[in-house]
């Protein structure tokens, strides 16, 4: 089985709305509680597209085995080279690298784009694989907002990872 990453295109949004959906209602990695259907999806997707952003999924065997993007990490101008990634992966294809493949590739697309620190906002402390994902590609823990949202029942914190980009802060931009 080989696993190809790409850009994504308006065609795989069917099945990035459905990977999306499973995980609001079913994890902590978003803190939506209500997944947003297929036009909200596709009005997201253009969004970042428009911006000149990364959006990639990952297929495998003909099938998008998982997605992730690249978004401005907060809207003032000042934050304008720093940018939230966000993966999510198609709940049969978890543990089969698919998000490491994702993430890598965000990378480096975030680099290419002159962006100089991404940031990784995990939902839940306790979720272990993401925040062992994100250090595995050079990550660093920087904080934890406890109790940040209410989801499942449950308080859940939310997990504040950093990397570099290319030069990261040794220059200017």
């Amino acid at each position: 089985m080989s696993l190809a990453i790409r850009a994504a295109q308006p065609g795989d949004l069917p099945a990035i709305t459905a990977i999306y959906a499973h995980h609001v209602l079913t994890g902590t990695a978003s803190f939506e509680t209500e997944p947003p259907d297929e036009r909200e999806m596709r009005e997201r997707f253009e969004a970042i597209c428009d911006r000149g952003f990364p959006y990639v999924v990952a297929e495998r065997d003909g099938r998008v085995a998982g997605y992730a993007y690249a978004s401005l990490y907060r809207g003032r101008v000042a934050y304008r080279y720093t940018l939230e990634d966000s993966i999510y992966v198609d709940p049969a294809c978890a543990r089969a690298g698919v998000g490491r493949a994702l993430l890598a590739r965000l990378i480096a697309d975030c680099e290419v784009s002159g962006a100089r620190q991404l940031i990784a906002v995990i939902g839940g402390s306790d979720n272990v694989p993401s925040i062992r994902l994100h250090a595995e590609q050079g990550f660093e823990t920087v904080g934890i907002l406890r109790a940040a949202g209410w989801k499942h029942g449950r308080w859940i914190d939310s997990v504040l990872m950093q990397r570099a980009l290319g030069p990261g802060s040794t220059s200017p931009p």
